[in-house]
């Protein structure tokens, strides 16, 4: 009988087999995800090129004029709006592949595809609160041509972050890019974002030394700690879901 019943439990594994871990380059619907974003860039250029490289010049020249918000089509401005999800989508992405690396074990406590709209989530709820905080200031702080042409050109850096972060999530999901590769181009993309933003801050609302010094506690306010809670954020997620799924 022992022999007959290691026999069976021997053949009962042979059958079952062993599972194989999760991984984001043989998941259908992030690849769905990826050519859906894709499809939306190469859709997006061929229809509004000319109006992207002109958010670029007036981002660098810094042209004083009314806000392009005020003179661009609603078509255009529907295309920026997909713009700005797919940055977010991506960067939804990108912390999702991190966050299986770090911790492999979230995908047998949640569904791939909901973690990952959870992380988009989050990305999506950050941008839109980022944005009111930035109305409201510029609404009690300067006036409202300002405040226009600036977030004019953060939306223009999003636009572009979304552009330069497709490429580092396709190494990233199906080439096995390095973990600290990955993170360390992310935030040289970050970084290069923030000095943007810190510069077209000097050029629109710096007038003297005083108000270098209240950017830079800004910038602390509204860049750094949003980022720094953002990362304390999502690892406290992750240990909630793992402990409560």
């Amino acid at each position: 009988m022992t022999l007959l019943t290691a026999a069976f439990g021997l053949l009962t594994a042979t059958t079952t087999g062993i599972p194989i871990p999760y991984s984001p380059r043989m998941d259908d619907g992030l690849a769905v995800v990826l050519l859906c974003c894709f499809f939306l860039s190469a859709y997006v250029l061929s229809r509004s090129r000319k109006f992207l490289l002109q958010l670029v010049k007036d981002f660098l020249l810094h042209r004083e004029r009314t806000s392009i918000f005020a003179t661009s089509t609603a078509t255009d401005m529907r295309y920026l709006l997909l713009l700005i999800v797919q940055t977010c989508v991506l960067a939804g992405v990108s912390i999702f592949n991190c966050a299986i690396e770090i911790r492999p074990e979230l995908v047998q406590h949640v569904r791939p595809l909901a973690l990952l709209g959870i992380y988009v989530g989050i990305c999506l709820s950050c941008f839109v609160v980022k944005w009111l905080l930035y109305s409201f200031l510029g609404w009690i702080f300067f006036d409202g041509s300002r405040t226009s042409l600036w977030l004019e050109s953060y939306s223009t850096l999003l636009y572009y972050l979304g552009f330069a972060f497709f490429p580092l999530v396709l190494f990233t999901v199906y080439f096995d890019l390095n973990l600290q590769i990955t993170i360390a181009i992310g935030l040289i993309f970050l970084l290069f974002v923030e000095i943007l933003i810190f510069y077209k801050w000097l050029k629109l609302f710096c007038n003297n030394l005083h108000g270098v010094l209240l950017l830079i506690l800004y910038f602390c306010a509204l860049e750094i700690m949003p980022c720094l809670i953002l990362y304390q954020g999502v690892v406290q997620l992750n240990d909630f879901l793992i402990i409560k799924f």
